[in-house]
């Protein structure tokens, strides 16, 4: 751990002109290296949390600064959610019309690696997943548990420092929900990467060494 890698200052976001609030006052520092969990019922703000963290949207007032510096002011956000972020999704988000190893490459066409790299380090990262047999394979012809597993060979592309993670079991059945974690704590643990997970399952919140819970906007505990 190397201190802050992520800090929330007084955050608010509201939509609909003000009339919904969807946080509230948060306040939060995330250490590098880190494994987070965020929790709480629908509508709580935790998804909306996770966007702001990740450059997605902005807040409505306060601040979001990645390591001591201001996202969207003093760090660009295009550069910092392709070099800085990773994202993985409930609905995966993978280009029905490419290979596997095609999606896994489409991160890194306005990123830092060459043209003869592309195929080498997407194929690297599907090996990881256990996907080598799978990497000429459409999202249509594979499993849920595979395609997001190509999802997060994907959200590893550019080497982030901080992965995010919304809700990443959420289309699977417990088997490779176990799996995708066991997945994404593995790289975690080897990578040293800031891992944060947004989830509804219990199970999966208590399983981080630091857990949060949000409740109408704010942090509950």
């Amino acid at each position: 751990m190397s201190g802050p890698i992520l800090e929330v200052r007084n955050l608010f976001k509201s939509y609909d002109d003000g009339r919904i609030e969807a946080l509230r006052g948060v306040d939060l520092s995330i250490d590098a290296g880190e494994f987070v969990t965020i929790s709480g019922h629908s509508g709580s703000g935790k998804s909306t949390l996770l966007h702001l963290l990740g450059g997605l949207d902005i807040p409505s007032s306060g601040s979001v600064l990645f390591r001591g510096a201001l996202l969207g002011s003093a760090v660009n956000l295009d550069t910092y959610r392709s070099d800085h972020v990773g994202f993985v999704f409930q609905a995966f988000y993978l280009l029905p019309t490419l290979r596997a190893i095609e999606n896994v490459q489409a991160p890194m066409l306005a990123a830092r690696h060459h043209d003869g790299d592309r195929g080498q380090r997407a194929a690297t990262l599907l090996r990881e997943m256990g996907m080598e047999h799978r990497m000429d394979q459409q999202p249509s012809k594979l499993s849920a548990g595979e395609r997001q597993r190509v999802a997060i060979a994907r959200a590893l592309a550019n080497d982030p420092e901080i992965l995010l993670a919304d809700e990443p079991t959420g289309n699977l059945d417990s088997t490779n929900s176990a799996r995708i974690m066991e997945i994404l704590t593995g790289i975690q643990k080897s990578r040293g990467m800031t891992l944060i997970v947004v989830t509804h399952e219990d199970e999966i919140a208590r399983a981080a060494p630091r857990h949060i819970r949000i409740h109408d906007g704010r942090i509950a505990s």
